[in-house]
């Protein structure tokens, strides 16, 4: 009940540029955390900043080590090439990740691309049964770049699946706004390692927890 209080002030009235949750070098204010609010579509401050709690939990004993980009590291890929975002890992190795999580926008929706490094496989994931064979080919020869710019090393493409996940492998939305939860909660699961069980009938849930998860910075 101290929860739902707490999720029910950050959703009344105030100063949208009022500061809620800082970490991360992100804040987020009570604007972005309105976007949590019924059916709003989720921004890119809300996923960036849930992303970090995902790698942050990464760091505990017995999860895997998960590195998450930013939702603007893949328009980044696809406007300026390898060159515009070989920085972005300076202070990463990809190859010592057991997964890497990509939240991609194509334009009016989220999708989320997995690649797990221990199993060879790239993973497209979409809420709407959307194909992203094309998005998976792209990351791909991203990692082909990396590997070969940090570890002069080549990535044979032959030993990579790449994969757009069926509407009955994974929980689907059955409606026009809650593509952003799904990706998040795609992404929470998958860092588990663990079955997605959830489906449309627990977003409003989730976009509560998330609220609560923000403001204290941490997952539940």
């Amino acid at each position: 009940q101290a929860m739902e209080r707490e999720v029910v002030a950050a959703f009344g009235v105030g100063q949208p540029d009022e500061i809620m949750s800082s970490a991360f070098k992100l804040n987020v204010t009570r604007g972005d955390i309105h976007s949590l609010r019924n059916l709003h579509w989720l921004n890119d401050v809300v996923i960036n900043f849930y992303m970090s709690l995902l790698m942050e939990r990464s760091k505990k004993e017995g999860y895997p080590a998960v590195h998450a980009f930013s939702t603007f590291f893949y328009p980044k890929l696809i406007s300026g090439g390898y060159k515009a975002v070989k920085r972005w890992t300076r202070n990463v190795d990809l190859f010592k990740q057991d997964l890497i999580l990509v939240p991609v926008h194509l334009r009016v929706h989220w999708v989320l691309v997995a690649i797990d490094i221990r199993k060879k496989i790239i993973k497209y994931l979409d809420s709407m049964a959307g194909n992203g064979d094309e998005i998976c080919e792209t990351l791909l020869q991203y990692l082909q770049e990396e590997s070969r710019e940090r570890r002069n090393l080549q990535l044979p493409f032959s030993e990579w699946t790449m994969y757009s996940m069926k509407s009955h492998e994974i929980p689907r939305q059955f409606n026009e706004s809650d593509c952003g939860v799904f990706m998040c909660k795609y992404a929470d699961y998958i860092s588990q390692d663990k079955p997605m069980t959830f489906t449309q009938d627990d977003m409003p849930y989730f976009r509560k927890k998330m609220v609560w998860e923000i403001i204290h910075q941490q997952l539940l």
